[in-house]
């Protein structure tokens, strides 16, 4: 579990309170479903970050989730192709509520070296992303930096957020339905 730090806390003998959001929160930030969406060499980045040299389970990703309908985390990991990006934003499409994007190396952030007509000069252009890794290829420390961040992002997000009218304004902007309220 998180620490109780980061959570306002009400110690007394025999006894905590806090918020129910704040625990969601923590509880939420410490049990993030990845499916990961590699392409090219950050996957294979990626894959080292998931091995015993790094141990991604030690952030509560052990299962890795193969299909969107059972993951939160879509992280995205290297070059994606004009074709491909409607099965990206078909898969985003597909996760639940709340659900957030990781965007792993220079090719997924911006196209990379690959200033082409067949490449998609950032996955931002389908669908919206909470936090980039730069780097071509990113090393395993910084994969793992960008996964803290979005525990941190996890943890400090409203739980009504996801029904704001910015949020849906967002995905309305990516021709995304809501399935807000």
């Amino acid at each position: 579990m998180g620490k109780i730090e980061d959570m306002q806390v009400i110690n007394g003998e025999g006894y905590q309170l806090t918020s129910l959001e704040k625990v969601l929160a923590t509880a939420r930030a410490n049990s993030v479903w990845p499916l990961p969406f590699a392409t090219s060499c950050c996957g294979i980045e990626f894959m080292a970050t998931m091995g015993s040299n790094y141990d991604l389970a030690r952030f509560g990703m052990e299962r890795m989730s193969f299909s969107p309908r059972q993951a939160d985390l879509l992280i995205v990991a290297g070059t994606i192709s004009k074709k491909l990006g409607p099965i990206l934003k078909q898969a985003y499409e597909q996760m639940a509520e709340p659900k957030w994007v990781l965007s792993v190396g220079a090719c997924a952030s911006s196209g990379g070296i690959f200033d082409t007509y067949s490449v998609l000069q950032g996955i931002d252009r389908v669908i919206p992303v909470d936090v980039y890794v730069p780097g071509c290829p990113p090393r395993p420390e910084q994969i793992i930096d960008g996964i803290m961040k979005i525990h941190e992002l996890v943890k400090h997000e409203p739980l009504r957020r996801r029904y704001s009218d910015e949020y849906k304004h967002l995905l309305t902007s990516y021709n995304i339905e809501s399935d807000g309220e």
